[in-house]
């Protein structure tokens, strides 16, 4: 089992930034990714980045450059640094891992971001 413990969301202003930070714990294997999908009311779950433990990244279409992806020290942690926000970024994040081995996959409880003015 793993547990996922995702913070950093919020209300920003249109053009603002924001970084989300998750941290997974439990019974972590060689294999893994981690990231976020995020969701609105009435849409699907998209994808939004993910790391593999290679330090491959991949990104949502929609990110366009806005946003990265990392896991610079600490282990099984992530960050999302999400910089020139837009009001069609306002979704729930949820933070995902994915064991590739067992292809498995947990997730957050999930953190709003509110982008408005």
């Amino acid at each position: 089992q793993v547990q996922l413990v995702e913070s950093g969301g919020g209300l920003v202003q249109p053009g603002g930034s924001l970084r989300l930070s998750c941290a997974a714990s439990g019974s972590i294997n060689s294999r893994y990714a981690m990231g976020w999908y995020r969701q609105v009311p009435g849409r699907q779950r998209d994808l939004v980045a993910t790391i593999f433990n290679t330090g491959g990244t991949n990104y949502g279409d929609f990110v366009k450059d806005r946003f990265t992806i990392s896991r610079p020290n600490a282990e099984n942690t992530v960050y999302l640094q999400m910089s020139s926000l837009q009001p069609e970024d306002t979704a729930v994040y949820y933070c995902t891992y994915y064991d590739v081995i067992l292809r498995q996959q947990y997730w957050g409880q999930g953190t709003q971001v509110t982008v408005s003015s």
